[in-house]
């Protein structure tokens, strides 16, 4: 629970000021100080960077009363539905905040050593 915290609040605050793409080191830093298991580390990373970006979307969609996601929608296979843009990017963004999560526990986990038993 604290990981997924830690991932939902300081990259729903960097994204408003860096690219994108900085959800990946942040999750990636997160799982790797506060120690989780894979599997754990992975859901907090999906839920936390998915459920912000999901709230974003939604409220951009809202606001602009959805014209760019109905666009965007008809450029890509979605059949013009605005909401399907907002669910992929949500979990797009979720895959992308999770396999950064796994990578920084399985890094820690790597780099910890195991007691050895003589």
């Amino acid at each position: 629970m604290r990981l997924f915290l830690v991932i939902f609040v300081v990259c729903a605050v960097a994204q408003f000021f860096l690219p994108w793409w900085i959800v990946t080191p942040i999750c990636f830093a997160a799982a790797f100080l506060l120690p989780a298991p894979g599997g754990r580390a992975f859901m907090a990373g999906f839920n936390g960077v998915g459920m912000g970006w999901f709230m974003l979307a939604v409220w951009f969609n809202v606001k602009n009363e959805g014209i760019l996601a109905d666009r965007v929608a008809q450029l890509l296979p979605l059949g013009g539905n605005g909401w399907a843009v907002v669910i992929l990017a949500a979990v797009l963004s979720g895959l992308v905040g999770g396999l950064a999560a796994l990578a920084g526990s399985w890094t820690r986990q790597a780099l910890t050593p195991t007691p050895t038993v003589q």
